[in-house]
């Protein structure tokens, strides 16, 4: 099993940026993402190279990007893409060592969200996990609708575990199980966490998770206590995707992840003080 020592933390402004009502300034996301990149996260998702029409939010990621001090953060970036075009893109930024790849298993949300089918992705992924090999980047896939979907599509288990082999076989070092619209369970968390990871000690699996409040941290103390150590979260809980559904699930509250670590003595290197001043600039980002 992993160690605590192991442990990643992943912030996700990108996540909380692309469904916020309101436009963000480019300026301010860049000073927001910098100040993010001295806290000392293991990872930022900081963009994305997607339509812009589809996510008008995300459309300023290359100014973005040219304006972040990364070289002098301990964090690396991450980009989602959603296409060879936009991966393509990414992978030319020396900045972005992570492209992520949102991979349904409903494939009501596959079509949604990408506009293909899953088998269809999974040639994606294919070029993708080749265009990072090429370019010296790393691939991480996350299995969206991870732990059920709103549409009636087929949901089990199995079905996840038939997908992470294929992706398996591909090469795919890093996968994360997104619980897109926030109906895990812990048992379906504790089944999936103790079956991968002991069965693929070649990949790396995390998990993003859409809660309410009151279920965060059920569904964290599931997957931590069978063994995954990679976890998403965004600052102040804000976030969600909006391609699933009309009203966001929020993210979990990276404070309420760094709290229940905390309680467990699992190791964190983060700066208190660059992270209470990140803090503090989310309440000026995300205003009401």
């Amino acid at each position: 099993m992993t160690q605590p020592s192991d442990l990643e933390l992943i912030e996700c402004p990108r996540d909380a940026m692309q469904g916020w009502g309101k436009h963000i300034a480019t300026d301010i996301k860049i000073k927001y993402l910098n100040a993010l990149l001295k806290v000392g996260f293991n990872c930022i998702d900081f963009g994305s190279f997607v339509s812009h029409q589809a996510v008008p939010q995300m459309a300023d990621t290359v100014e973005v990007v040219q304006n972040l001090d990364w070289k002098e953060s301990t964090s690396q970036l991450l980009a989602i893409v959603a296409n060879e075009r936009g991966a393509r893109e990414a992978a030319s930024w020396e900045a972005i060592a992570y492209l992520g790849y949102p991979f349904s298993i409903s494939e009501t949300f596959q079509m949604r969200n990408t506009r293909r089918s899953i088998a269809d992705s999974l040639e994606v992924v294919k070029r993708i996990q080749d265009i990072c090999i090429q370019r010296k980047k790393y691939l991480v896939i996350y299995i969206s609708m991870g732990f059920g979907n709103p549409y009636g599509d087929p949901y089990d288990p199995a079905i996840v575990l038939q997908w992470i082999e294929k992706l398996s076989a591909l090469g795919v070092s890093v996968i994360s199980l997104a619980d897109t619209v926030g109906v895990a369970d812990p048992e379906d968390i504790s089944e999936l966490f103790s079956i991968l990871i002991p069965s693929y000690p070649h990949i790396k699996f995390g998990a993003h998770f859409h809660s309410a409040p009151q279920d965060w941290e059920e569904k964290v103390a599931a997957a931590y206590e069978h063994g995954c150590r990679r976890f998403d979260s965004a600052i102040n809980g804000i976030g969600g995707c909006p391609m699933a559904e009309d009203e966001l699930v929020g993210n979990i509250a990276t404070e309420n992840i760094v709290a229940f670590m905390h309680q467990r003595r699992a190791h964190l290197s983060l700066d208190r003080l660059a992270f209470a001043q990140a803090r503090k600039l989310a309440d000026e980002v995300f205003q009401l």
